[in-house]
């Protein structure tokens, strides 16, 4: 019997488990779940490498809840994430399925986030939750200040290890995981794996499952798009682009916290209702304009690579690269913002001629891309650059041929180089023509 329920049951969960499973409507599990979640359930550490919105956080968050024992009041799992807007996330996650369950009181969580009362969570800890959920940051302080033992906790997972290890969190890891057992089960959510992230692998895991689910790059609902920029104002053709695609939500990429400055505010002086998200903010200003982008203020977001690892926006139907990123990895984790849970979207990026390379690799990698411009509210077809490239390249070479054939006179006389110019034309379009029949 091959129903997708069963494909669940498969996993020897509870059926407590597979009926929350079924109030969340998962018709069958993702190919990262189908991968970590009987790992998890045999209690092995595991390293899951995938991107963003292939389902990675059902894939630990359902078979730990399996284990949860509510006979001990005591922290059973720890759950980090490097940013407080990513642990919410999670948390609101965790709570959903404690509602689904119908196990709010006896299935307890806690979330440990900055920019909260202190006092109030030390209060909420006197009894210690089986699940915690937080940033490394503040999870430490309440340890180091006996609030909170974290040594009872059978697992512990670090969610977006890379983005954790570039906002230089990963120290805290550390320091929480010296306090914890010796062989405690460490699940490690990334989407890529840098250098840096084996060293601190070495140190704490001795035989771990490493799962890396490939990425395909897009999904199949997922459009490419290129447009050359042509020494043009990004704004200009992203102001364009608006008249044509009329997003539910778009994600504009810059390379830097610069560049995603100046373009808000041209694209705001065009009129565009724009919203700013990059590590330069304040937490205050983040929560501040998440809260906007919830509540649909704006249709356009302008971000930076890091910023949007960080939070998780629901909705976007479209990403824009204002710039193409320097690293195929960055492309696909952007364009990863949209074309999720089945839904459709688009990828539209602006390129110059030094972006060839990588767009070349991309295509290599089965990536479809599309030339186009935009002009008057209207799609236009274009040629690729490298096609210009040869184009370009081809008549450079017929005027040279053409040059040669010209007749050369001793004597000058008035008129004489537009005559030769003439001449040139002239043999220039029969050997275009030639090349022509040639070819064909």
């Amino acid at each position: 019997m091959n129903t997708n329920k069963s494909k669940f049951e498969a996993f020897s969960l509870d059926q407590r488990m597979i009926d929350v499973i079924g109030k969340l409507k998962f018709k069958q599990p993702t190919e990262v779940q189908e991968k970590v979640i009987p790992k998890v359930l045999k209690g092995q550490s595991v390293i899951g490498q995938s991107r963003t919105g292939s389902g990675k956080t059902h894939a630990f968050l359902l078979p730990l809840f399996n284990q949860l024992d509510t006979t001990k009041r005591e922290v059973q799992f720890v759950i980090t994430a490097p940013t407080r807007e990513l642990a919410t996330q999670l948390y609101d996650e965790v709570k959903k399925i404690i509602t689904l369950a119908d196990k709010e009181g006896e299935w307890i969580a806690k979330l440990l986030v900055g920019g909260t009362d202190k006092q109030k969570m030390k209060d909420k800890l006197k009894e210690a939750p089986h699940i915690i959920v937080g940033t490394p940051g503040r999870i430490l302080d309440l340890v180091n200040e006996n609030v909170l033992s974290i040594f009872s906790a059978k697992s512990f997972v670090i969610d977006e290890a890379d983005l954790m290890l570039d906002l230089g969190f990963i120290d805290d890891v550390d320091k929480l995981l010296v306090r914890s057992k010796k062989d405690i089960q460490l699940l490690v959510f990334s989407a890529t794996i840098p250098e840096r992230l084996q060293h601190f692998f070495k140190k704490y895991l001795e035989n771990p499952i490493y799962i890396k689910v490939e990425d395909h790059f897009s999904p199949e609902t997922m459009e490419h798009r290129l447009i050359a920029l042509k020494h043009r104002n990004e704004a200009d053709v992203i102001l364009e682009i608006s008249n044509v695609i009329h997003p539910y939500l778009a994600i504009i990429f810059t390379n830097g916290k610069k560049q995603a400055n100046e373009l808000a505010d041209s694209l705001i002086e065009r009129g565009l209702e724009v919203g700013l998200i990059h590590g330069g903010l304040t937490p205050r200003e983040r929560k501040r304009v998440l809260k906007e982008i919830q509540n649909l203020r704006y249709q356009y977001i302008v971000a930076t690579d890091l910023a949007a690892r960080g939070i998780d926006i629901k909705g976007v139907s479209h990403v824009i690269n204002a710039q193409i990123p320097k690293e195929e990895e960055f492309y696909i984790h952007r364009v990863g913002r949209t074309a999720r849970a089945g839904m459709e979207g688009t990828a539209i990026s602006l390129y110059n001629e030094e972006d060839l390379k990588l767009i070349n690799k991309l295509e290599e990698k089965g990536l479809a891309f599309t030339f186009v411009d935009v002009k008057n509210g209207e799609w236009l077809e274009a040629k690729p650059w490298n096609e210009r490239q040869l184009r370009t390249k081809t008549t450079t070479n017929l005027e040279k041929e053409a040059w040669k054939q010209v007749r050369k006179v001793n004597k000058v006389k008035p008129g004489y180089k537009k005559k030769m110019k003439r001449q040139q034309e002239s043999i220039k379009k029969q050997l275009g023509k030639n090349v022509k029949n040639k070819r064909k």
